[in-house]
């Protein structure tokens, strides 16, 4: 029987048409092996950076003198600048290399990490955050990439689970890291782990790959198109951050900032369509599947990820629950995605796809329908059980959709289709972060004001509980605050039930859009 594990590319006989086809020679399996682990814990790191900070701000914060939420610049200014960079990949990897571009990145985003641990101020650290967040944005679409080009197609499912596990399990292992750190150790350290991390993997890489690189191609930079997609993209950034804190449309501010992004990404495409050397490649969505398929992990990403914000939240804020703890209750849905994500992509020569697909989207739909049912009494394990079969529905999500929008591009289109692809899939993660919180806050609000009709002179049910509460030598003033309280907590959770009834309604309106992809046995 022939080893499972054998070599990844074609008998001595065709390593000739195997070098002409993919301008690579042929790379032994320990050696893939070493190239994917570098690759992988680069992207894990440049992920992991997205979410690391998010328990850990009010610390950061405090230890400058400042307030929460100037701190929330620090992740603010990490997402803008990141989603500015994404888009420049394609081009920024052709004019040096896709591998000498993944090398700097890494190795700019190592550096700019040291100097973050060592800011002096709040403002230094948002500075060198912006920075970090820059170099960081072809460090996705350039390790998926990298690892599409060593692995021969019929092997693509294997790079792809190798993708989707650091793109799912990354985010979630980024709270629980940064609230271990910040309660045990100093927040420096969150950003000091990534210097021998980065180090090791830049070298590796680069020893591997340095060689091999693909070829430059000198193209003139469109600097009108560079220019209308920073504004454009840096004003809707700024907009999804700060809106919520600025009452979205209420303020002329963030008005503003929705006009200018609406007339700066307007003007965008329409001079990327028609320029010669466009700074992305929107015909990229001629593409029934690369279309489809952006548009799918989008959505489902922004849905998901509006619960990876919202959850926690309500488990801080509601439930009582430390950093710590409401990471472990969310980083459990990582479990099955460990396990089923490699056995997935072993098989996915054999699999429907689609059908696929579409139990994936089953799942999470009945998972976010039973966390509708919570109540203020859950216990950590019934929060956690529907996340761990959570973990089942997103195993079988990203592989097979990626696998089908990828299945027709061109080897030389693929780090220009990675980058436009990590660029919407980040914009989505914003924007179901802000869409996320505006709505659970604005459920809140009507929740509230439901239940504090029912809060009269008239109310059997009220008299009776400021009488015990008056009986617990309680003072009117007293009891009305614990009242509003109970009620504030209740209004909470009725809105994180109402939330998650409409997460289910979205993931079941992606099972639909999963059949406009077409089945296609190279994905």
């Amino acid at each position: 029987m022939r080893n499972r594990f054998e070599k990844l590319t074609e008998p001595e006989s065709d390593k000739t048409a195997a070098q002409t086809s993919s301008s690579l020679p042929i790379l032994t399996r320990s050696t893939v092996l070493m190239l994917s682990i570098a690759v992988g814990v680069s992207a894990f790191m440049e992920m992991l950076d997205m979410t690391i900070a998010n328990v850990s701000v009010p610390t950061i914060a405090g230890s400058f003198g400042a307030s929460p939420t100037q701190g929330t610049w620090i992740i603010s200014a990490y997402s803008v600048a990141a989603a500015i960079a994404v888009p420049l990949t394609g081009w920024f990897s052709k004019q040096i290399g896709e591998a000498r571009l993944l090398v700097s990145s890494v190795l700019l985003f190592t550096l700019f990490s040291a100097i973050a641990a060592f800011s002096v101020n709040l403002q230094m650290l948002v500075v060198i955050r912006l920075l970090q967040g820059f170099v960081s944005g072809p460090m996705l679409p350039l390790a998926q990439t990298l690892l599409l080009r060593v692995f021969p197609v019929e092997k693509r499912g294997i790079a792809l689970s190798f993708w989707a596990v650091t793109l799912l399990v990354a985010p979630l292992c980024g709270p629980i890291l940064g609230g271990y750190i910040s309660s045990n150790f100093s927040w420096r350290w969150i950003f000091l782990i990534n210097v021998p991390v980065g180090l090791l993997s830049a070298s590796t890489i680069w020893a591997i790959m340095g060689s091999l690189d693909t070829a430059k191609t000198k193209l003139p930079l469109d600097r009108v198109g560079l220019i209308l997609m920073v504004v454009g993209i840096g004003a809707l950034e700024l907009m999804l951050e700060t809106g919520n804190e600025y009452d979205w449309f209420a303020s002329a501010y963030i008005t503003s900032l929705a006009i200018l992004a609406f007339v700066s990404l307007s003007f965008f495409i329409a001079w990327v369509l028609t320029s010669s050397h466009p700074i992305v490649d929107l015909h990229l969505f001629r593409d029934n599947n690369f279309r489809y398929g952006v548009l799918i992990i989008c959505l489902g990403y922004m849905t998901f990820f509006a619960s990876v914000v919202v959850v926690p939240l309500w488990l801080q804020t509601v439930m009582g629950y430390t950093p710590l703890n409401a990471g472990l209750a969310i980083g459990s849905t990582g479990i099955f995605m460990l396990i089923l994500g490699p056995l997935v992509a072993r098989n996915i020569g054999r699999l429907n796809l689609r059908l696929v697909a579409t139990f994936s989207f089953s799942v999470l739909a009945i998972v976010a329908f039973w966390n509708s049912f919570l109540s203020l009494d859950a216990t950590f394990w019934t929060i956690v059980k529907p996340r761990i079969i959570q973990g089942i529905g997103m195993s079988c999500f990203f592989i097979p959709v990626q696998a089908l929008m990828l299945a027709n591009i061109q080897q030389e289109r693929l780090a220009a289709a990675s980058g436009l692809y990590s660029f919407l899939r980040t914009l989505g993660a914003a924007m179901g972060t802000a869409i996320g919180v505006a709505v659970w806050e604005n459920l809140q609000a009507q929740q509230h004001s439901r239940l504090v009709e029912n809060v009269t002179s008239y109310s059997t049910n009220t008299n009776t509980y400021i009488e015990a509460l008056h009986g617990a030598r309680l003072s009117t003033t007293q009891s009305f605050a614990v009242l509003d309280q109970l009620i504030t907590k209740q209004s909470y959770m009725l809105a994180t039930n109402e939330f998650f009834q409409y997460s289910a309604l979205s993931f079941l309106c992606l099972m639909s859009i999963v059949w406009l992809l077409k089945s296609n046995r190279k994905a």
